[in-house]
Order: structure tokens, then C-alpha cells, then sequence
């Protein structure tokens, strides 16, 4: 039966795709590669690597320079009673000096510097910091789940691209079968004329003709104004110009038969993304457990420090030490931090098994809905046969005067209702499929596999 099938698909559809696989993968390769949402998607996983990367340089020693002035008036002092303590001791001295020493004065000196700077370079690396590490993890796992989102984005731009081309195809073919129906109804109608002219027809069948050829054109129009329609979303998930032409091979799609076995969500990146996620989170609750784990630096300095801007050897000097942080007390905040964090778990996977069932049951629908699609093309394939049939044996009966024209008319309606009901069947299978290939996330896209 499905070799039938093809055999069948193969005579009807003569313009419909052996060489369209490539010329598809084409448009998704370019899709890929200009859509804009994409190129959005790709900054944000940019930006989550520079991230990652930038958590990792945390291990990395820092070299800062740093600098400082000061000048103060005024404030706490304290007095050296220098003249106190030596100007008796002088005054003595004095009197056995011709030329006598002036007596000092007791000297103030200011807790706050005048003119006053300090200028260093300082290396700082960190010992012991949890904080670091449990970061380093959360950068990673968001970054997955950044890289996730665009491959997710991409599978439903992939399923867009070949729905929306699928529904372009059908539509350029409905305006061959509808111009196709016009020819015919013309060539009737030139037919009935020259028989009319002989005597042999009334005029009746010519305006049934002509009526056959408006109604025809109406079709045909909307078929145009569909496939237009459906041009321009083309264009716009390319983002290309809106009018730009869309090209369509000459070849025969082979529809392949879809294992149950082989449905699954297996695949869905919606799934790894749930776990990166509970994998986020339970680093976070593991950084809030270990809040009062304490935090060991070590730092060095070499500088110059002096008042009124002096530079000299005197100035000079270096420092080195380590720097220990041990917390005692935050207010119990750390513990509903802890219970904040368990909870954000459990509320993860209850999501993951939620989105899971949701997943198993669309993917079912999907292939439920091939199933669907299948069964309709294969009738609408027979109907095709059994029209095919009925219009040739009409056609005959009409030139052996057996059959009137209303018959052939009929007849004729009936043949191009069945090709284009076959012509929407085809393609709607295939819809049904990329569907399936989405649910399923069984498409090979670009550099992902």
C-alpha cells in the first residue's frame, strides 16, 4: 500500500521536490544565520559566557594602583611639652654661653595629616573565598541555559521556516490547478462557440462555461493573494526583502513512515534546560550554606607616603599581610536565604515533571496528528484516482453523445476539487511532520550535533 502511495505521489506531483530538501536546508541555514530574534538570542549567550569567564578570572590575583591626598585643619591634637622639660636645662647652659640659646616652645601636633598622601600598589589575591567558587557554577549553568534558549529558539524558527514554506508550495500549486481549470473551461467554452456556430450546441452551455471560468478566477486570485501573503512571512523569518522570490525545485518528496519507538522528548532541550536549572539552583543553596565559612585574602603594598608631597627614601615602603573575615551574626537572614533556596528546588522540579507530561503529550498529539494526515492523503490520493477516472470516462461518453456537457462539467469540478484537496492533504502531512520533528527535536541543526 505505501509503495502504491508513492507511485501514485510520484505521477501527480511531477513539479513537487526530490532536490527540495536541499534547497530548504538552505533557507533554515539562512534563517539561522540572519534572523534577527536569533542574533538577539546570541548577544544574551554571548554575554553569558563573558560571564562565566569573568567569574573564573575571580581566582586570578588583582594589581591595583592606588593613591591618596589629604590635608586637615583643626581636630583632636596632642601637645609635646618640649620647652617644659628644656628650657631650664638651657637657661642654665646660658649662663655660661656669650651668646645665649632661645628658649623652645612646647610643640602641638594634629591627629589629622596636613598635606598629606599616600600612593601604593597593591597585589590582592583571594585564599579562601566560597563565594568564588559556587559563582563559578552559577555562571556555568546559566550559561547553559542561555545556549539552550537559542537552540530551543532555532527548532521553533526551523518549524516556522518549513510550515511556512510547505503552506507556500501549497499555494503556488493551487494557482497551477485553478489556472490549469481556467484553460480548460476556455478551450470548453471556444469548443461550444464553434459548436453553436454548426448548429449543434445552445448558448446555454457557453454561459456555463463562462460562469465556470469566473468562479475559477476567483480561486485563482485568492490563491494568488495567499501565496503573496505567506511570501512575505517567508521573507520576513529570513529577513530578507519582503518581495523577494522564493525558490522551488522540481522534484518528488519521499514521505518517510514514523516509528512510535522512535517518539520521545528525549531530545528536547526544554528537559536539560529544567535540569541546568535545579542544578543553578541547588549551587545557590549550597553558597548559602556555606555563608559563614570564612573568607581568607592575602595583599601586598609598596608605596610612598609622606606630608607636603615629599619623595624620598625615608618616604618609601612596603607592607604585606592577610586579611581573615568570619562572620558571627547577620540577623538569621542566612537561614531564610536556606529555606528561600530549598524551596526555589522543589518549585524546579515540580516544573520539570510538569513540562515533561505537557512535552509527552504534545509530542503524542503530534504524532497522532501524522497518523491523521497520512490516512487523509492516502483518501484524498484514491479520490484523486476515482476522479481521474469519472472525468475520462465522462470525457468519452461526451464525444460518443452519450453524456451531456453539464456532465463533463461536473466532472470537471470534481477532478480539480480532488487535486487540489490532494494538493492540500500532501502538504499538510508534511506540516504535520515538521511538527512531529519539532515535538521530538529530531532535526540536525547547524554545528549542534
Amino acid at each position: 500500500m505505501k509503495n502504491s502511495i508513492l507511485y501514485i505521489l510520484l505521477f501527480f506531483f511531477p513539479i513537487a521536490m526530490l532536490a527540495q530538501n536541499s534547497v530548504l536546508d538552505n533557507y533554515i541555514k539562512e534563517g539561522l544565520e540572519s534572523n534577527l530574534a536569533i542574533k538577539q538570542r546570541n548577544l544574551s549567550l554571548e554575554n553569558a559566557i563573558y560571564a562565566l569567564k569573568s567569574a573564573r578570572r575571580n581566582y586570578i590575583p588583582t594589581l591595583n594602583f592606588e593613591g591618596i591626598y589629604t590635608t586637615a585643619e583643626g581636630g583632636r591634637s596632642y601637645e609635646i611639652p618640649v620647652g617644659d622639660y628644656l628650657n631650664p636645662l638651657l637657661n642654665t647652659v646660658n649662663q655660661f654661653l656669650s651668646t645665649p640659646i632661645p628658649n623652645l616652645d612646647n610643640e602641638k601636633i594634629n591627629f589629622l595629616p596636613k598635606d598629606y598622601y599616600d600612593a601604593k600598589v597593591r597585589l590582592a589575591v583571594p585564599i579562601l573565598n566560597m563565594d568564588i567558587i559556587h559563582n563559578n557554577e552559577i555562571r556555568q549553568q546559566q550559561a547553559k541555559l542561555s545556549e539552550n534558549d537559542v537552540i530551543i529558539f532555532e527548532r521553533e524558527l526551523v518549524k516556522e521556516i518549513k510550515i511556512t514554506y510547505y503552506n507556500y508550495l501549497s499555494a503556488k500549486k493551487a494557482v497551477e490547478i485553478y489556472q490549469n481549470v481556467i484553460d480548460l473551461a476556455e478551450e470548453s467554452k471556444r469548443m461550444n462557440e464553434r459548436l453553436m456556430e454548426a448548429g449543434k450546441s445552445v448558448y446555454a452551455y457557453t454561459l456555463r462555461a463562462e460562469t465556470e471560468i469566473e468562479q475559477a478566477k476567483t480561486k485563482l486570485k485568492n490563491a494568488e493573494y495567499q501565496a503573496h501573503s505567506v511570501q512575505l512571512y517567508f521573507n520576513a523569518l529570513l529577513n530578507r526583502e519582503s518581495n523577494e522570490n522564493i525558490v522551488i525545485e522540481e522534484s518528488v518528496q519521499n514521505i518517510p513512515l514514523i516509528d512510535r519507538n522512535e517518539v520521545s522528548v528525549a531530545n528536547r532541550e526544554e528537559m536539560t534546560s529544567l535540569e541546568n536549572l535545579i542544578s543553578l539552583r541547588e549551587s545557590i543553596l549550597k553558597m548559602n550554606k556555606q555563608t559563614f565559612i570564612p573568607k581568607l585574602s592575602g595583599f601586598a603594598d609598596a608605596g610612598a607616603q609622606a606630608e607636603k608631597m615629599r619623595f624620598n627614601k625615608e618616604a618609601l615602603y612596603y607592607m604585606v599581610g592577610l586579611q581573615l573575615t568570619f562572620p558571627i551574626f547577620n540577623g538569621t537572614k542566612n537561614n531564610l536565604a536556606i529555606k528561600v533556596a530549598k524551596n526555589d528546588i522543589e518549585i524546579a522540579k515540580y516544573q520539570k515533571q510538569e513540562i515533561e507530561q505537557k512535552l509527552n503529550l504534545s509530542v503524542q498529539v503530534a504524532y497522532n496528528n501524522v497518523l491523521t494526515e497520512q490516512a487523509n492523503y492516502e483518501a484524498a490520493l484514491k479520490q484523486l484516482e476515482l476522479a481521474e477516472t469519472y472525468h475520462r470516462l465522462i470525457n468519452k461518453g461526451y464525444d460518443s453523445g452519450i453524456n451531456t456537457y453539464i456532465e463533463t462539467v461536473d466532472a470537471r469540478t470534481q477532478l480539480s476539487s480532488a487535486k487540489i484537496a490532494t494538493n492540500v492533504s500532501y502538504y499538510q502531512l508534511l506540516i504535520a511532520q515538521a511538527k512531529l520533528e519539532r515535538e521530538t527535536a529530531s532535526y540536525s541543526l547547524p554545528n549542534k550535533n
